[in-house]
């Protein structure tokens, strides 16, 4: 079932995956608690799109302020969140609200939570605990009634045993916890993202929405997408502003894939290590492993030449005389070149 979520007239999240249904029922159980929410997963997931669906489903009066805490020493936090008095500092001519105080009667929420230094880290604590803060320059105590939701693509039980993460902080902040699958672990959403952001940037640079080729869905699901649901928004809004026919082009979607897999080196594409291969006592041949290579790669792609020659890392000529030599009985090892 396709699922939707929308704020202020917008659909933020769009899946028929099962984990995100479960997801999604999880923050409507959770949404009306006061408690700390902490949500996982790597960058470019969704995580603020989840952190506003919270509080959208929480009915709170007060507004949603977002903060990136990543680069943010300690008194650069203390400002920012609390705010200061006038005079407290050079250069303070004059007071400052902190978001902690505009977060008000609503959601505090603090993204790439586990850059936050230490001695942040024990005023954020505090916050959460005892609902207190400190303005700069104030020896008088506020009160906050925020709810707190915070995020990071970093693992804070490592960060925690490394001794850069407080046990403390890191056990207050997942009172609830959520972790957001990465996009290659819900392939089945990429044509419902794809015909999402086609209609938005349509309108974004009022243009005809153009139409996807088939083949478009068999080339990103090769993809693992390192930068997941944001990159992914960022090929189909580069590949609809380039774009001048009523079928879209694969171009710019191929050339995206083929620079990112330079960059990191990795043309098989896999975001994880390889699995260790285990091979029977007596060795199979060159010829059957990239006969079987092939076939895996053409399973794929259902069976497109030109994706699956790209997934192997050769041309769709060499991919067709391999095809083509493997029907007529010869053995040419070295046409993959």
């Amino acid at each position: 079932m396709k699922t939707m979520i929308p704020i202020n007239d917008d659909i933020i999240i769009i899946s028929k995956n099962a984990v995100i249904e479960s997801i999604l029922q999880y923050v409507e159980a959770i949404a009306t608690t006061s408690q700390p929410v902490l949500i996982t997963g790597e960058t470019g997931a969704g995580k603020e799109l989840i952190a506003k669906a919270i509080h959208h489903y929480s009915k709170l009066n007060g507004p949603m302020v977002t903060v990136n805490v990543s680069g943010l020493d300690d008194n650069m936090f203390s400002d920012t969140l609390f705010g200061h008095l006038k005079g407290s500092f050079t250069g303070a001519t004059q007071s400052r609200v902190g978001l902690v105080e505009q977060s008000t009667n609503g959601t505090l929420f603090l993204d790439e939570i586990g850059d936050l230094n230490q001695s942040s880290q024990v005023k954020l604590l505090r916050l959460i605990q005892e609902g207190e803060y400190l303005p700069l320059g104030s020896d008088r105590l506020k009160k906050s009634n925020a709810r707190m939701i915070t995020a990071t693509n970093h693992d804070l039980w490592l960060l925690q045993k490394s001794g850069m993460f407080r046990k403390d902080l890191n056990f207050r902040l997942r009172t609830h916890h959520i972790h957001l699958p990465p996009l290659r672990e819900r392939k089945e959403d990429i044509p419902l993202l794809v015909e999402h952001f086609l209609q938005q940037s349509a309108i974004s640079l009022n243009k005809k929405k153009p139409t996807p080729p088939k083949e478009l869905f068999m080339l990103l699901e090769t993809y693992s997408f390192p930068g997941n649901v944001r990159e992914l928004k960022s090929m189909v809004f580069n590949a609809v502003s380039l774009h001048k026919s009523k079928m879209l082009s694969l171009d710019t979607f191929e050339k995206h894939i083929q620079h990112a897999r330079k960059q990191t080196g990795n043309y098989s594409d896999q975001k994880t290590t390889l699995p260790i291969m285990y091979f029977p006592e007596e060795l199979p041949t060159i010829k059957h492993i990239i006969h079987d290579l092939i076939h895996e790669a053409l399973t794929r792609s259902g069976g497109n030449m030109t994706i699956a020659a790209k997934m192997l890392g050769i041309s769709r000529q060499a991919l067709s005389k391999r095809l083509q030599n493997t029907k007529n009985g010869v053995d040419i090892n070295n046409s993959l070149e």
